[in-house]
């Protein structure tokens, strides 16, 4: 079996809906062609050591979970230094091309691999699927990552439940979604859900994020809805704002937080939304609002749901097109399926940073009209509300979203 030629396949990062769908439809395809199907668990960790950690992937294997969500492939973060490489799996194995799957840690990772591998003149190739619910990979045409939709139908099933419960119960709801630096989960579902205030970090571009910012934006939208004589509502902050705030910005919060080894709070043991409901909390009792809010966290929740239709069919295409990929020579690249039905390679180098190596991420375009349109209908405090608004703050001008982003 170690004589004949093989494709491996590897899952690093967070588990995204459509990892099964992609692995099985490139082993499918694979098998078809009289290749060995090597799955390797724990993305990276253990494939330059001498116990690969490896599962066979069959037809029949790939048949039963090519629907499911989760990860028939064990997933982990681990990011092995340059000095780790080795060929000894590829040549052992007889692999011709190694798959990884992966946001843009794993494809930054993918790009060092690729670099080795042709550096060294082995005659392996490396083709990589862009997988996040974070959507924040830089592909072409604001075409998505897959498992970003199935996250975000399942996002926008619990969100639409919570501002449900927030107009039965007359009560303000901050929910708090994943997103790593980017804000397009959570505008996606906040703005599904018609949701009256959307937090992001791109927004910040003028202006430090800061709490103060923050609660400000939530309480403007408050007030606003009671002019609109209603009580009730929900707010979408993206955690990603975190990703920008400083440290002394966090930890002067007045919350308490346990520290790395480095003396930086660890965001990873305390829920977001927690956080922020406890400073709109504060600021709604200064400001004498007769408000209640309470915290909703989305994040684990959506990452291993089933993939909805969209992401079955894209990810069966991203798996066959990897075998396309390959078929035609190609290496070192993210494999693509654009919106008129062709399948192309991004190559890796193209969109890498000249100075790091690691792939760029891509944001929120702010600039974008389906983004003014929906920021331009938030229900937020303008200059037209100042008066009545008078009635609950003293300094109405100081919670319109123009002023706080655009001083």
């Amino acid at each position: 079996m170690e004589d004949k030629k093989s494709v491996a396949i590897l899952c690093s990062g967070g588990p995204a809906p459509g990892i099964n769908t992609v692995v099985c439809s490139i082993a499918k395809v694979f098998l078809k062609d009289g290749y060995r199907v090597i799955g390797l668990n724990h993305g990276t960790k253990t494939l330059f050591t001498d116990k690969v950690d490896m599962i066979e992937i069959d037809f029949d294997t790939a048949d039963h979970y090519f629907n499911r969500g989760g990860s028939i492939l064990k997933m982990s973060r681990y990011k092995p230094k340059d000095s780790e490489f080795n060929s000894n799996f590829f040549t052992k194995y007889n692999v011709e091309l190694l798959v990884t799957i992966g946001g843009d840690d794993t494809a930054s990772t993918a790009n060092r691999i690729t670099k080795y591998l042709n550096k060294n003149n082995l005659p392996v190739r490396n083709i990589h699927v862009p997988k996040t619910i974070d959507n924040d990979l830089p592909l072409p045409e604001r075409l998505p990552t897959f498992g970003y939709n199935s996250a975000k139908s399942e996002g926008v099933r619990i969100a639409t439940t919570v501002y449900e419960d927030a107009r039965t119960s007359g009560n303000w709801f901050v929910v708090s979604s994943m997103g790593r630096e980017a804000g397009h989960l959570a505008f996606g579902i906040g703005s599904s859900c018609h949701y009256p205030m959307i937090i992001i970090p791109e927004m910040f571009r003028n202006v430090e994020i800061t709490f103060d910012r923050m609660i400000r934006m939530m309480i403007s939208s408050i007030v606003k809805r009671k002019l609109y004589g209603m009580d009730y509502g929900a707010i979408m902050v993206s955690e990603g704002v975190f990703h920008f705030m400083s440290d002394k910005e966090i930890i002067n919060s007045g919350i308490k937080f346990s520290f790395d080894e480095h003396g930086h709070p660890e965001l990873g043991n305390v829920s977001k939304a927690h956080i922020f409901n406890i400073l709109l909390s504060e600021k709604i009792k200064e400001l004498g609002l007769k408000v209640k809010s309470r915290p909703v966290e989305i994040g684990y929740e959506v990452r291993c749901c089933d993939p909805v239709a969209f992401d079955l069919k894209y990810c069966t295409l991203l798996g066959f097109g990897v075998k396309k990929l390959f078929d035609e020579g190609k290496s070192g690249c993210i494999v693509v399926c654009h919106n008129d039905g062709r399948v192309l390679p991004l190559y890796l180098e193209d969109v890498e940073d000249p100075v790091t190596g690691k792939i760029k991420p891509r944001l929120v375009d702010i600039e974008a009209q389906d983004y003014k349109m929906l920021v331009e209908n938030f229900h937020s405090i303008d200059e037209q509300d100042y008066e009545k608004a008078r009635k609950y703050l003293k300094d109405p001008e100081n919670y319109d979203l123009k002023n706080i982003l655009n001083p």
